[in-house]
């Protein structure tokens, strides 16, 4: 699963990002000093894995991951191209969340691209070249689909309509995630990628350098525009979170008490992508290895087999699947099977998060 960081240039994107995968993207007081994507991987904060530990004794945990995708700024314009923007607009439409930072902070050393700061005006500079690119790909859809649909062909006029209400709707400035019949569109024409289908989290970049009355009048917009978009929101000192992803746990505590911020909000905002996505850990205790896997709500023991190993998914058997609230209260695998807590599931038991799982196969 792919996330992708958008904003205006120098709104804070490839600090996050660093802070987010202890990348090295550039960070500059410039426009533009990202040009290609950068990628980097995130672990997935769960303390699960900590406590489960206890139970199993391994040698070595590994957490579960996302991955964070920093693309360069987009302006005003970028749908025309304006500032190399349709080659960052083609990077969006390849992700699965969109994580739009928002810059809540003041500094006259670092440039915005508008002479004043104002959350809810930059996201709506961006969100409209979001929706102008959006309708310019499904403008050039309907040309394709336009002709098989006066032949008569009965997939293309269904096509065509359903097009013709998606544009409709980006026209008059509403994004395709609010189109009612989006998904009956998707399983007609499935590689429409459109970049206002995919779900939004803004992420509110503020300094400790400002006054807390100039955070508060940020925030407050930043509030206001998500409620009014019904999309979530989080607050993130990215500033100083690029500093703490150096530190070790129990000195990242004393700074954070040092600047009056309770707690890095890098775990929380990993974790609403985690979750925005619809994904679901499961656990496995093989090999002295204790390890978080991820996959989306609803999949079924088979496939997750199969992001295993394809061998499991070939020779799957079964899986012996235990909860993890019924391990940790037992204390031990062995007491939890003696305890009935065990249960055999077929290849078509869809995965629970927190499951903690044992897959049988034969090849």
């Amino acid at each position: 699963m792919k996330v992708g960081i958008v904003g205006l240039p120098n709104a804070g994107k490839s600090t996050i990002f660093n802070a987010l995968s202890s990348g090295n993207a550039v960070i500059a007081s410039y426009p533009f000093c990202t040009i290609e994507p950068n990628v980097g991987i995130a672990e997935v904060p769960d303390h699960r894995l900590f406590e489960l530990s206890k139970v199993v004794h391994p040698r070595r945990i590994v957490h579960a991951t996302v991955k964070f995708v920093d693309i360069a700024g987009l302006v005003k314009g970028a749908s025309q191209g304006e500032g190399l923007g349709n080659q960052f607009l083609s990077s969006i439409r390849e992700v699965d969340l969109i994580t739009h930072v928002l810059r809540c902070f003041s500094d006259g050393d670092i440039h915005h691209p508008h002479a004043k700061i104002s959350p809810a005006y930059d996201a709506e500079v961006v969100e409209t070249e979001l929706l102008i690119s959006d309708l310019e790909q499904v403008e050039r859809r309907l040309a394709k689909v336009q002709n098989a649909a006066r032949c008569g062909d009965d997939k293309a006029r269904l096509s065509y309509s359903l097009l013709m209400g998606l544009k409709d709707k980006l026209a008059s400035g509403e994004p395709a995630s609010r189109f009612g019949q989006l998904t009956k569109l998707q399983e007609q024409i499935d590689d429409l990628f459109l970049i206002t289908s995919k779900p939004v989290i803004y992420v509110a970049n503020v300094s400790d350098l400002d006054p807390p009355e100039r955070r508060e009048a940020f925030l407050k917009e930043v509030d206001t525009l998500a409620q009014e978009s019904n999309r979530p929101y989080l607050t993130v000192y990215a500033r100083l979170e690029l500093e703490l992803s150096d530190l070790t746990p129990q000195e990242r505590s004393g700074f954070l008490a040092e600047v009056g911020i309770d707690e890095s909000g890098i775990g929380d905002f990993i974790k609403k992508c985690y979750d925005l996505l619809g994904l679901v850990t499961f656990f496995t205790t093989e090999s002295d290895e204790l390890r978080a896997w991820t996959v989306k709500n609803g999949t079924a023991a088979l496939k997750a087999a199969g992001k295993i190993h394809s061998d499991m998914e070939r020779g799957f058997i079964r899986a012996e699947v235990i909860s993890y609230d019924e391990l940790i209260k037992a204390g031990s695998l062995a007491r939890a099977r003696e305890q009935g807590h065990l249960r055999v599931e077929g290849k078509g038991y869809q995965i629970c998060d927190g499951d903690v799982i044992t897959f049988r196969f034969a090849v």
